[in-house]
């Protein structure tokens, strides 16, 4: 079983990354300087953020403990996004577990009552299992629009499955962060999710405000919140008091935090900082440099702030 992203992302992903990887590198620009640069050196030494890694991301290149063994080395303090037969190894190696699955998937969600059974299910599931292994969080999604579906009914259908799953949570000392997506891009399905219900980050705020729990929060995906709403650093300042989890990526493409994309990552980070945060921050880009792991400890240095 996938932890942190279920079995429709994974296939997903395999069916797509080699052809996106492919197309992407000839695309890098100047971040091949930056990727010749990226040495051995460029290791986490602030560690003030601390930084975790989505282990799917990675799966064409490498398996779970190797790509454990880079993250140690880089200076990365924990994982997500791998199988959980996998966490006893990582785990060995001094490195937590920062977000478990909840084992329903981004496709079939409580928005969506025929799927309601599967939810309570799959998130007790994943709460017992982070309890066990030491981590905090465990992720939950929306899930898709479908035929007929009325959105104030699919909001309180979202809002009475997680409180029903709530006092487990509560019980535990776990929290549950609904992850914000993107329904924009439609070029590849691990970079835009079409037809998404928790599309918008502020609609998906006034969801955590109407659960009403202290652990039911935000996972604030700054590739997706970029990708739909913007206005990237105001929301953080807004929203902070909300959020329990954050991923990154390049925007546009979802790639590495280089020079190709949008998004201005330090100052981000400070912001983050500046709230008082102190989560993970889960570097979740699909690698297309020549060199991955360079990829990865250029990410890891750009968000050392």
């Amino acid at each position: 079983m996938e932890a942190n992203y279920p079995i429709d992302r994974r296939e997903l992903l395999k069916r797509s990354a080699k052809g996106i990887i492919g197309g992407s590198i000839a695309s890098v620009g100047l971040a091949s300087q930056a990727q010749a640069n990226t040495t051995s050196t460029s290791f986490v030494t602030n560690g003030r953020i601390r930084q975790s890694i989505m282990g799917w991301c990675f799966r064409d290149h490498m398996d779970a403990v190797t790509l454990a063994k880079h993250c140690k080395e880089i200076g990365l303090v924990a994982m997500e996004g791998i199988s959980a037969e996998h966490y006893p190894a990582i785990m060995e190696m001094g490195l937590a577990v920062s977000l478990v699955s909840g084992n329903h998937g981004f496709a079939k969600g409580p928005c969506n009552p025929e799927y309601h059974d599967l939810v309570v299910k799959g998130l007790t599931e994943g709460i017992d299992l982070a309890k066990k292994v030491g981590c905090q969080n465990v992720i939950t999604f929306t899930g898709m629009r479908f035929d007929g579906m009325d959105d104030e009914k699919a909001a309180q259908g979202c809002i009475d499955t997680w409180k029903e799953v709530l006092p487990h949570a509560e019980k535990n000392g776990i929290t549950i962060v609904l992850e914000h997506l993107n329904s924009r891009d439609d070029t590849h399905p691990m970079k835009g999710h079409p037809g998404y219900f928790g599309d918008d980050v502020d609609f998906c705020v006034d969801l955590i405000k109407r659960v009403g729990s202290e652990n039911f929060k935000l996972l604030f995906d700054i590739y997706h919140v970029s990708v739909m709403n913007g206005d990237v650093i105001r929301r953080i300042r807004q929203y902070h008091e909300y959020i329990a989890h954050y991923h990154t990526a390049g925007n546009p493409g979802r790639g590495e935090l280089d020079d190709t994309q949008e998004i201005n990552y330090p100052p981000i980070l400070k912001e983050i900082l500046k709230t008082g945060y102190t989560g993970y921050v889960a570097q979740e880009f699909i690698p297309t440099w020549d060199d991955p792991i360079a990829a990865l400890r250029h990410a890891a240095k750009l968000c050392d702030v």
